[in-house]
Parts: structure tokens; sequence; C-alpha cells
């Protein structure tokens, strides 16, 4: 059965990270499109990537359109290449799929407000790639992941006030279902903030965009395992609808990840049975998590509950 919402009971599998898994794997990395252009410089092992997250029971893959914007490729000197590297990013999560046997499962195309990230730092700087510029390559991208039979949009790492709508109303227009991610970090007073640099956001206010957009779904992502919990609770507090927790683990200097002290899959699973009682509905992991973690969060899949539930 194919779905694009989270049916009331239903618990859903999200994959883990792509770029991450790739640089695992021994793909290099690239300055600006991170692990863009893997989808052309390697894409059996991209789709290898698919193959295994499907294997350990994902419902949902994302391909690997984090960092493929022509704003950002061209940073690179491969905007020339943005249709070619995005097409070939959706047709591995295909090939996958089909190769599973799984018609049920469905392919998310990534859509997020990355800018260029210092070598040996963690953070974007979205403000490196102008407004109008942006919006332009976001909806751009969000039409040809639509048309190249995306199922869903999932705008991933949602921090930046200014750039966050242009990220919501490129996926609106495709007509698309939209599930939204958004990032939070602890500040120095134990608050929690928005993910991004600079400005102390609160994440209360980072999530009220979801007042003036209509999203399927909204979650918490790239953010550690240990700050999701309240991340849910503050995101429940302003969102009544399917719920979806995937953190990291790690940490990033770009354009390498840092694979250290990544939480295990047994932890992972267990994280993951306080973000159900909370009301998550969809599992998966970030940067650092692997086809392990994915295996893992299976045995707490369920199905719809019966319409007299």
């Amino acid at each position: 059965m194919r779905y694009t919402a989270v049916q009331k009971g239903e618990v859903r599998l999200l994959d883990g990270a792509t770029g991450t898994e790739l640089e695992k794997r021994g793909v290099p990395m690239r300055t600006n499109a991170w692990s863009g252009s893997a989808s052309l410089d390697h894409p059996e092992i991209l789709e290898q990537i698919h193959r295994d997250y499907i294997a350990a029971g994902a419902d949902i893959i994302t391909a690997n359109t984090y960092a493929t914007s022509r704003a950002l490729l061209e940073l690179d000197g491969l905007g020339d290449q943005f249709e070619t590297i995005n097409r070939a990013s959706v047709q591995a999560a295909c090939r996958a799929k089909d190769a599973s046997g799984r018609p049920d499962v469905l392919i998310a195309g990534s859509l997020s407000h990355r800018g260029p990230i210092a070598t040996g730092s963690a953070r974007p700087d979205s403000r490196a790639i102008g407004l109008d510029t942006m919006a332009a390559a976001l909806r751009e991208q969000a039409r040809l992941l639509r048309d190249e039979g995306c199922d869903l949009l999932l705008l991933e790492m949602m921090y930046d006030p200014a750039r966050m709508p242009l990220v919501f109303e490129a996926a609106a227009q495709t007509g698309l279902p939209v599930w939204a991610g958004f990032s939070a970090r602890r500040g120095e007073n134990g608050q929690l903030l928005g993910f991004g640099p600079g400005e102390d956001v609160p994440f209360a206010q980072i999530i009220s965009i979801l007042h003036d957009w209509e999203v399927d779904a909204a979650g918490i992502m790239h953010t550690p395992a240990n700050l999701v919990s309240d991340a849910l609770e503050s995101l429940r507090a302003t969102f009544d609808g399917p719920l979806m927790a995937y953190p990291d683990s790690g940490y990033f200097k770009s354009p390498h990840w840092q694979f250290e002290d990544v939480i295990t899959p047994s932890e992972l699973h267990r994280y993951a049975e306080t973000w159900i009682q909370q009301g998550a509905q969809v599992l998966g992991g970030c940067c650092g998590l692997s086809p392990e973690h994915i295996a893992a969060l299976a045995p707490l899949k369920r199905g719809p509950m019966p319409e007299n539930g």
C-alpha cells in the first residue's frame, strides 16, 4: 500500500544518514555540495545504501539531494550539472526501491536552506547565498524532485527564520506532501534553541513557522538524541499532526563527519521507545547513523490503529 501520510497508530521507519554513510563507505566529500556529486560519481554505492536501509526495515528512503540545490552546486563549479545530479539522486533511490520488491516504500526528496560551511567548521552559513538566489534554487529543485517521482518532500535542518519560509514555499508549490524536520541545540543557560549559529533563537520561535504553513508531518532531526524529547515536547505544543524523530550522532568538521562516540543501536532503540510515548510516529537517523541503527528500530514498527480503536 502506498501512503503519503502517517495513519493513526502507525509507527514507520525513515532511513538513516545518506551523506555520512557515503563518506563511511569511502566516497570523497566536496567542500560545499558535500555528498551531492556522489550520485554521479558513485551511483552504485549510493544505491546500495538505499538497499541496505530498506533491508533494515526503512519505509521511507531519502534521496541524496540535501546539498544539491543549484546555488550550492555552483560554489563547487557543478552548477551546469544540477539537473543530472538531482535526477541521478532520485533514480538511485528508485532503483533500490524497485529491487526491494516493496512498492510501499516512499522516496523523500530532501530540501534545505544549507549554505557553505567553512573547512573545519560545523554550521552552515546560509546567509552566504542571497535570499533571491536561494528562493529560485529551491523552487527549481523542488519541482525537479516532484517531476522525477519523489513521493514527498522532506525539509531538513530547518533553523533559520529568514530562510525557512523559502523552503516551505518551494515545497508547497509542488503539491506534494511535506514533512518538516527542525534542528535544535542547547544554549549556555540550558534553554532549547534553534540549531543555527549567531543569534540564539528560541526553539519555540523556530517552530512557530508551522502556524503559517500546512505540513503532513513535523519532527526533530540532526539533533543529539538526549535533546529530542524536550524538542518533541515543544513541537507537540505547536503541531498536532504526526511527529518524527531522527537524531544525529558524532559531529562535523567540514567537509568530514567525525564518527566519535556515536550512539549504539540499542541506545537509539531505548530513546525511541520514549519518543513513541511522546507521539512520534516516524523514527530514523541522521548524520552518523547507519543501517544497523535502523534495524534496531524495526521491532518498534506497527500498523495503523483499527477504525474502532
